[in-house]
């Protein structure tokens, strides 16, 4: 039987672990799609192994099944969904009898997850703080608070919470807890509490450094020469001297406006106008700068 020629209903897989033949390094079992892989296509493939394999195969299909995915308790959970939402392929006497064999297996399965002494125990969660449960889980943000208590870094926690948002959008919910508050509305909201948080202590940080900055005297210093002696020393390292490349010093022309009018004063011990430093620094304006024999020739001092 191809089930590529019938109306095969999916079960929602959450990986879809197919290969091209080519690639297959166990075309016996492995799950095989040529063309790019979906949910119907896998759930076709996975239907049509099945009715092909022998029976004796069912058990190591589903180890090697087993070995391939990450999680191996949604895999089984969505394999019997597949076969209960099939049905109609095992109308025949034969296909019936693996029908019965497959959920025998499953059963088996699960016990064994549930069971084994390498399964790590967790906690039950008490019913009042799931805030809903799934076919395959239950979302608790009580849990998931725990979870975040234990990471430091804030993108790690904005993305948990971003993926268990979507995982409960996509789920199929079928209890909700209504006397708290919906899931994704609560990872929601810590994730906007965790932005507030990160505004806030930046806010903090910044006004700290500028309290730092504050308290450092700012007393300008007086230049006992010529202005033009002073910007063209600014002049030469930005625009005349390099190293690797680079000018000495680097920035646009308002920024050495500012550094010089916020550090100097003249040799009167008055303020530099911006303008006159402006007029100095342009390039045109070569005869604003001092003549050679008065200039500060920084390239000797370098």
């Amino acid at each position: 039987m191809n089930s590529k020629d019938q109306n095969v209903q999916i079960a929602a897989f959450v990986e879809l672990l197919a290969v091209p033949l080519a690639q297959a390094t166990n075309p016996l079992f492995d799950i095989i799609i040529e063309e790019n892989v979906t949910i119907q296509k896998y759930c076709n493939a996975l239907i049509s192994k099945i009715l092909k394999l022998d029976q004796s195969q069912f058990p190591d299909f589903i180890d090697y099944q087993f070995n391939q995915v990450t999680n191996p308790e949604v895999w089984i959970c969505k394999l019997e969904k597949l076969l209960a939402n099939n049905e109609a392929f095992f109308s025949s006497k034969t296909a019936m009898s693996r029908y019965n064999k497959l959920y025998i297996l499953i059963e088996k399965k699960r016990t064994e997850l549930q069971s084994s002494s390498i399964k790590e125990l967790i906690a039950k969660t008490p019913k009042k703080f799931i805030n809903a449960e799934s076919e395959d889980r239950h979302f608790s943000f009580y849990e998931i608070k725990k979870q975040l208590e234990k990471i430091t870094d804030d993108n790690q926690k904005i993305l948990l919470l971003t993926k268990e948002m979507f995982e409960y959008q996509q789920a199929n919910i079928e209890f909700i807890n209504q006397k708290i508050p919906l899931y994704d509305n609560q990872c929601t909201k810590e994730i906007e509490n965790i932005y507030a948080l990160q505004k806030i202590q930046a806010a903090i940080e910044e006004a700290q450094k500028n309290k730092i900055v504050n308290q450092i005297p700012s007393t300008k210093m007086q230049f006992n020469g010529n202005v033009n002696q002073l910007v063209d020393v600014f002049y030469q390292l930005h625009r005349e001297l390099f190293v690797d490349g680079k000018p000495y010093i680097d920035g646009n022309t308002n920024d050495l406006i500012a550094l010089i009018t916020n550090s100097f004063l003249d040799k009167e011990g008055k303020e530099i106008s911006p303008q006159t430093v402006k007029t100095i620094l342009k390039p045109s304006k070569e005869e604003k700068r001092p003549n050679n024999h008065k200039r500060i020739d920084i390239d000797k001092l370098l």
